[in-house]
């Protein structure tokens, strides 16, 4: 699966330099100098990082080949992704990226099925997109990604446990 670890947004300066717009908890290592990223478009890659800099928040990137504003102009709206397949698995045991989530099968204590996670959204507060099964077909259901409500996480299952609080699951409209 590829993650989108940036967006080239626009260029900076006239000598190939690119604003690039994060999309990655660890900057530092994604677009680190010399790393090579796949593109999407697969025909604008991959780029190799060769120099970095941050300017009043903004990360500037030069890549391998790119010297001049023409250049870079034609990399605008890029995506810079690399394979999940690459990704260290994170050290902390309570702590997942949004694909190993994507997928898993949702249920309640009781093993009563809700659905299956689509989507992570990162809002103020993380939340877990799903897609109600069942009873609960058709509906999308937002889940706070807190231990109190997610109490259990089973990747080799595919399963994740919530324990919602009265009314998460009530799907009928406030009248």
């Amino acid at each position: 699966m590829q993650l989108v670890v940036g967006r080239i947004a626009r260029p900076h300066g006239v000598r190939g330099e690119l604003a690039v717009e994060v999309r990655t908890d660890d900057p530092d290592l994604r677009l680190a100098v010399g790393a090579t990223l796949a593109t999407d478009p697969v025909s604008a890659g991959p780029l190799t990082v060769v120099g970095r800099r941050w300017h009043t928040g903004h990360l500037l990137v030069e890549f391998d080949g790119v010297a001049s504003r023409d250049q870079a102009e034609q990399l605008r709206g890029t995506l810079l992704v690399v394979d999940s397949d690459d990704l260290e698995d994170p050290e902390d045991p309570d702590e997942f990226r949004d694909h190993q989530l994507i997928g898993l099968n949702v249920v309640e204590p009781d093993g009563a099925p809700v659905g299956e996670v689509t989507d992570v959204l990162h809002q103020g507060q993380d939340l877990l997109v799903v897609a109600g099964s069942g009873k609960r077909a058709g509906a999308e259901i937002l889940v706070p990604f807190v231990a109190a409500i997610v109490p259990e996480i089973d990747l080799a299952a595919r399963r994740l446990v919530i324990d919602p609080p009265e009314g998460l699951l009530d799907l009928e409209e406030a009248t």
